[in-house]
């Protein structure tokens, strides 16, 4: 989705404000590459270090979400907050804790 984001600021740069919209696209574009790389070398592969960066990616699309939804766009807001939902409780669930931390979850008090 951040990817869609960077390639849509990408389309929408004005002159009058031509340095913010390269950086926030370029911000968008590298950070949802490096998302598709954590998705593919990490989660896929269930490797423990994969899950912070999903869940941490997941709150900052919670306030871009939210910067989207005073910005004028609420239906994209909905459909980003409701992503990042998903995504964090899918990572939360008990399987995917086991897959990701390994053992169970009784063994990992503190998630």
């Amino acid at each position: 989705m951040l990817i869609v984001l960077g390639i849509a600021e990408a389309l929408t740069i004005h002159s009058a404000r031509l340095v913010l919209g390269l950086t926030t696209a370029g911000f968008f574009l590298v950070y949802g590459v490096a998302l598709v790389l954590v998705a593919v070398r990490g989660l896929w592969r269930a490797a423990r270090w994969s899950r912070g960066p999903t869940v941490f990616t997941q709150l900052i699309q919670l306030l871009v979400a939210y910067s989207v939804w005073n910005g004028g766009a609420p239906a994209i807001a909905v459909v980003l907050a409701v992503l990042a939902v998903v995504v964090l409780v899918c990572l939360f669930q008990k399987a995917s804790f086991e897959a990701l931390i390994g053992g169970s979850s009784n063994d990992h008090p503190v998630l």
